[in-house]
Order: structure tokens, then C-alpha cells, then sequence
């Protein structure tokens, strides 16, 4: 009992590097598609030209609806052809943001929608600038109307850098696999994937809890 102990912790000792590895991918991927995002959001909203409509639009539904995983190969193994290189974990960073990109595309459009227009014609005639209606006016309310939403995005996102695995990023399966494959523990290894991802998961859940309860008690 005392080496099945001893052997269950030296494994989560290994996925623990590997959780360092995953929340890195995470937060690079998350500060890309919030990025991306509301710049898409914000030019699909407000932007009158009907081809950049279009053209976000087909952005969106592509991304969206291609696995996120075929379009980590792409950038991984695709663009090495044209000798663009990314290291495993760029790759990921970068293809987990782009397809997150396109989900928060969504959301924030459908926050900024929600938003009377008279408010931001009012801040443009008390002369704010555009920018600063977005800032102190538009913004601040599309985060709250759509908090829910990049909840369970972020939430999904941790999950998510699982599929880096496939192109070698050293994140939590990549890890647990090749400890499969040296040890045969599969119960043991498979549990321990299972508390690290609840570690990395769970308190994602309850910080974005514990913000809506303080906006909703704020207002």
C-alpha cells in the first residue's frame, strides 16, 4: 500500500509539471482570443463596410466549426512548410487563441448588441472620443452582460489545452501517455489527470463565480 502511495504521488509530481506547462497555454491562448475577439466584435458591431462584415463573419464560422485540433496541425506542421516554425507550445498558444478568438467574437457581439445605441451617442456628444466610449462606456457593461459566457469559456479553454498533446506540447496527457507507456499504471496515471485538471478547472469556475456575485451585488 505504502509503494502504490509513494508511486501515485511521484506521478502527480509529473503532471503537476505538466498542469505549469498547461496553464501557460492557457493564459497565452486566453489574452489572444479576448484580444482578437473584441477588436472582431467591436468592427463587426460598429464597422458599416459590408465586406469586413462578411469577412468576419466567414472568419467565425470557420474557425468554429473546424476541430481546434486540425488547425493546430496546420500551424504546427502545415505552415513548417512555408518555413514558419512554432515550437509545440506557440503552436498551441496560438491555435487555441485564434479559435477562441472567434467564440469571444460572438459572445462580445452579442454583449455589445445588448447596449442601447442612445448611450453611445450620448458619450460621443458630451465629446468622448470613440475610443473612450469603448473604454469607460461600452465595455464595462458588455463584460458584465456576457461574464457568464467567457466563464464557461475559460473554464473550456483549460480543458482544451489537452489536444496540444497531439503535437507534443509537454501539457498533462503528453505527459500522462508517455507515463503510460513507461509504467502500464494506467488507473493510478488516469486518476491523477482527473485531480489535475479538477485543480485547474475548479477554481477558474468559482474566481469567475465569485466576480459575478460582487458585479451583481455592485449594481
Amino acid at each position: 500500500m505504502t509503494s502504490e502511495v509513494e508511486l501515485f504521488y511521484s506521478i502527480l509530481l509529473v503532471l503537476l509539471n505538466g498542469a505549469k506547462v498547461a496553464v501557460q497555454i492557457a493564459i497565452g491562448a486566453f489574452f489572444i482570443a479576448i484580444s482578437i475577439g473584441m477588436a472582431l466584435a467591436v468592427a463587426a458591431t460598429f464597422v458599416k463596410i459590408k465586406l469586413i462584415k462578411i469577412t468576419i463573419a466567414a472568419y467565425v464560422e470557420w474557425m468554429r466549426n473546424i476541430p481546434a485540433l486540425a488547425h493546430l496541425f496546420v500551424i504546427y506542421f502545415g505552415l513548417a512548410t512555408f518555413e514558419i516554425r512554432f515550437s509545440p507550445m506557440g503552436a498551441a498558444i496560438l491555435g487555441l487563441g485564434l479559435v477562441g478568438s472567434a467564440v469571444l467574437c460572438d459572445v462580445f457581439s452579442a454583449g455589445l448588441k445588448c447596449i442601447h445605441a442612445g448611450q453611445r451617442e450620448s458619450a460621443l456628444s458630451v465629446g468622448l472620443t470613440p475610443r473612450q466610449v469603448l473604454r469607460f462606456v461600452l465595455f464595462p457593461q458588455m463584460f458584465r452582460l456576457t461574464w457568464s459566457s467567457l466563464s464557461n469559456y475559460s473554464s473550456q479553454l483549460v480543458k482544451d489545452t489537452s489536444i496540444a498533446s497531439a503535437i507534443a506540447a509537454p501539457e498533462v496527457m503528453f505527459l500522462a501517455r508517455n507515463l503510460v507507456t513507461s509504467t502500464f499504471e494506467t488507473t493510478l496515471i488516469y486518476t491523477g489527470v482527473v485531480l489535475v485538471y479538477a485543480a485547474l478547472v475548479l477554481p477558474v469556475s468559482w474566481v469567475f463565480s465569485y466576480v459575478e456575485k460582487r458585479m451583481e451585488a455592485n449594481k
